[in-house]
């Protein structure tokens, strides 16, 4: 991906975040989409959160192979760095590794900064927090015992953030086939924290875009980096 063509990508990213910020805050489409997923009579979510198999997969195994993933992208960098293969896909390998860092603690700091409550959180679906949008305050009078960290999604960011495998690969349908194979994955993640009531659809929207702008702007950063180191070397004479 070209300069130019990387700086209009993060001009259009940042638009639609924008444009995705602002759908959400002023209209109820979360709370909408949200009473699908929720049986007002029996009080249940979709999906129980101690159901084990979906648990496994989903969540706590899924988190684990991607953390295991990363290391062995890190132990390539650190120790196999001099092999010919890792040579080769270095520059991407190490946006996928920048990307799996940044992405889930700029997510997991946003998190505790929003204080934002999730679904099953609030009094609409079984809980004691009043609806509160990402840039709305707390009713006054509204005593709250402890923070709460739903926005935007977690879970997710860490299968967004291999969106970068986009940029390990150097053939166009190689690189569709991994976007699209960790789109599935990562909304699969997403999907399942909505059904089990611990975000809204605008949570994981949020996370996907903020992730790829993360990614985009890691890219440039390297690129520029690489772009330079080339400049400044040393001619031999």
């Amino acid at each position: 991906m070209i300069q130019e063509n990387l700086n209009k990508q993060i001009f259009i990213t940042a638009i639609l975040l924008i444009a995705v910020l602002c759908l959400f805050q002023f209209t109820n489409l979360d709370i909408y989409v949200q009473s699908f997923f929720y049986d007002f009579n029996t009080k249940d979510w979709f999906i129980d959160k101690n159901e084990p198999i979906l648990r496994f997969f989903l969540y706590d195994g899924l988190k684990k192979v991607i953390i295991l993933f990363n290391v062995l992208i890190l132990i390539a960098l650190l120790f196999f760095r001099k092999k010919q293969i890792v040579q080769k896909y270095k520059k991407g390998l190490l946006i996928v590794l920048l990307s799996s860092i940044f992405i889930p603690s700029i997510i997991g700091s946003l998190k505790a900064f929003t204080n934002t409550p999730c679904p099953c959180n609030i009094v609409k679906f079984g809980g004691t927090y009043p609806e509160k949008k990402v840039f709305d305050s707390y009713p006054e009078g509204f005593v709250q015992k402890s923070k709460v960290k739903c926005w935007p999604a977690g879970h997710a960011s860490g299968g967004f953030a291999l969106m970068s495998l986009f940029f390990l690969f150097k053939k166009p349908r190689n690189q569709k086939i991994a976007l699209t194979s960790v789109l599935i994955l990562a909304w699969s993640m997403g999907n399942y924290k909505m059904l089990l009531g611990d975000h809204f659809l605008s949570h994981t929207i949020i996370t996907m875009l903020l992730a790829w702008l993360i990614i985009l702007i890691i890219v440039k950063f390297i690129s520029f980096k690489q772009q330079r180191r080339t400049f400044e070397k040393p001619t031999k004479i």
